[in-house]
């Protein structure tokens, strides 16, 4: 049988993977309205002296807001996979359960 707080916890976190799911889905839509705006000024840019920097501005926000959000979609949909919590939970307890014995140094 599983217990009201297994319950209350498993809640929880439905609640907030749901809450993470609608955060990302909020902004891949801010980022399909930027890049169809930056696309459109791609259009309608007229030859200048400033050409080539707004070019370049305008790729380096596209690459680099594309690298975001796949990193964020990958967060969200496939969960942490180098930093796991048990990791941290096993870190936290080594840390914890260290011997106080021992002489720390000035820089711990």
């Amino acid at each position: 049988m599983i217990s009201k707080e297994d319950k209350r916890w498993q809640l929880n976190e439905a609640k907030k993977q749901v809450r993470r799911i609608k955060i990302f889905y909020l902004h891949l839509a801010l980022y399909i309205i930027a890049i169809g705006l930056i696309l459109y000024n791609f259009y309608i840019l007229e030859e200048g002296p400033y050409k080539n920097n707004i070019i370049s501005l305008n790729l380096s926000v596209i690459v680099a807001w594309t690298v975001f959000i796949s990193i964020h979609g990958l967060n969200v949909f496939m969960g942490r996979r180098i930093f796991k919590r048990s990791w941290e939970n096993k870190k936290v307890e080594e840390f914890f359960n260290k011997d106080k014995s021992t002489k720390t140094t000035t820089w711990e």
